[in-house]
C-alpha cells in the first residue's frame, strides 16, 4: 500500500488491553481494541475514519502517535525522506519526534486546562522545545491570528471562550511546533451544529494552505463526506474497507459499509430510505466472533463467513476491502 506520497504507514496494528481478575490480578483474556489494522496516509491528505461507538477509532488515532503504546504491529512515519518506525525507538528520540505530529481532541471543554491562559496553552509545545518566551508571544499571537482569534486575549483564560473558540484554541495549539500529520479526534460532535461547519472550514483551509496530513476520527459520514479524501469504515477493532470518498459513497462493497450509509439522514422527507438494519448487537471485542467478525449481523453472511477471516484486498483501484463476497455483491451506495 506504501508509495511515494505516504506520510504514514500502518502495518498489522494491534493493542489488546488485558482483562484481569479484581482479587489476584490474574490476566484472564484481552479486549481487541485495534485488531490487525493496515492503513496509509498521503501527504496534504484526510484519511476519514467511521465506525460505531466503541470500534477502536479513538484507540487507533493515539496507537499511530504513540500516546499508547501498541501491543505490536509498525507505525512509520515518512517525515524529511526519512522513514521512522515509532514503535521501535526510545522514548528521548519520539519527544524529538513530537513536534511532526499533534493531535486536537473531541472536547474543547476538557482539553483546555482551566488554570492556563490562552497564551500558555498554545505556547506551552514551544516552551518544551525551548523557544524564548519573546519568540513564543509573536508565535501565539501568528495562530490566533491564523485560526480566527483576536489576539489581544491571549491572556484571558479558556471559561471565557465559546466551545467553538476553544476549539479553534484547541487547533492553534496542534499548529504552534508547526506539524506535518494531525489526528483529528472528533473534533466537531462537541459543538453546536452552527459552529461544526466553521471549525471544518477552517481545517481545511489549513491544509490548503500549509499541506497537512489529517487523520479525521468521526461518527458522522456527512461530515467525513465533506472533509475527507479517502475513508476507512471501521468494526470492532478492524478496518473492513477503504477507498476514495466518491467511490465509497457512490459504491461501497462491504456489508457494513452499505449499512452505515443507509443511516445517513436524508434534508429531503420526500426522498424514500431504504435503512439497513443490522440485526443483534456490535460484536465483543473481548470474545468476537470466529471469521468474518460481522457474520452474525450481516444480511449476505454465508458458511465460508463464520469458518474463516475474509483477506484484506484491494478489489479496485485503491479500495480495498475484507470480505469473502465483495467481488460478488451489488451493494447500495448513497449521493451526497
Amino acid at each position: 500500500m506504501e508509495n511515494r506520497d505516504t506520510i504514514l504507514d500502518v502495518t498489522s496494528l494491534k493493542k489488546y488491553f488485558p482483562i484481569k481478575t479484581s482479587f489476584l490480578r490474574r490476566v484472564v483474556g484481552y479486549v481487541k481494541a485495534v485488531d490487525d489494522v493496515s492503513m496509509y496516509v498521503r501527504q496534504g491528505e484526510t484519511l476519514g475514519l467511521v465506525g460505531e461507538s466503541g470500534c477502536g477509532k479513538t484507540t487507533l488515532g493515539r496507537c499511530v502517535l504513540r500516546a499508547i503504546e501498541p501491543t505490536s504491529g509498525g507505525v512509520v512515519y515518512h517525515l524529511d525522506d526519512n522513514q521512522v518506525d515509532i514503535l521501535d525507538i526510545s522514548r528521548e528520540d519520539l519527544r524529538a519526534l513530537r513536534p511532526h505530529m499533534q493531535m486536537i481532541f473531541q472536547d474543547p471543554y476538557s482539553s483546555l486546562d482551566p488554570r492556563m491562559t490562552v497564551l500558555d496553552v498554545i505556547g506551552e509545545p514551544l516552551k518544551v522545545a525551548g523557544v524564548k518566551h519573546q519568540e513564543v508571544v509573536a508565535r501565539v499571537e501568528e495562530l490566533m491570528g491564523l485560526v480566527g482569534l483576536d489576539p489581544r486575549y491571549m491572556r484571558r483564560y479558556p471559561h471565557a471562550f465559546s466551545g467553538g473558540q476553544r476549539q479553534r484554541i484547541a487547533v492553534a495549539r496542534a499548529l504552534a511546533p508547526n506539524p506535518q500529520f494531525i489526528v483529528c479526534d472528533e473534533p466537531v460532535s462537541a459543538l453546536d451544529v452552527s459552529v461544526r461547519s466553521q471549525i471544518l472550514n477552517l481545517l481545511l483551509e489549513l491544509q490548503e494552505r500549509f499541506g497537512f496530513s489529517y487523520l479525521f476520527i468521526s461518527h458522522d459520514l456527512s461530515v467525513v463526506h465533506h472533509i475527507s479524501h479517502r475513508v476507512g469504515v471501521m468494526y470492532v477493532g478492524k478496518i473492513v474497507e477503504t477507498a476514495p470518498v466518491s467511490d465509497l459513497f457512490a459504491h461501497p462493497l462491504h456489508p457494513y459499509t452499505e449499512a452505515l450509509l443507509s443511516a445517513i439522514p436524508r434534508p429531503d422527507p420526500r426522498i424514500k430510505r431504504n435503512q439497513i438494519i443490522l440485526a443483534g448487537e456490535i460484536a465483543n471485542p473481548a470474545r468476537p466472533p470466529s471469521g468474518c467478525y460481522l457474520h452474525p449481523r450481516c444480511l449476505y453472511a454465508q458458511d465460508v463467513c463464520s469458518e474463516s477471516a475474509p483477506p484484506w484486498e484491494e478489489v479496485e483501484p485503491d479500495h480495498f476491502v475484507s470480505c469473502h463476497f465483495a467481488r460478488e455483491l451489488s451493494l447500495q451506495g448513497v449521493v451526497m
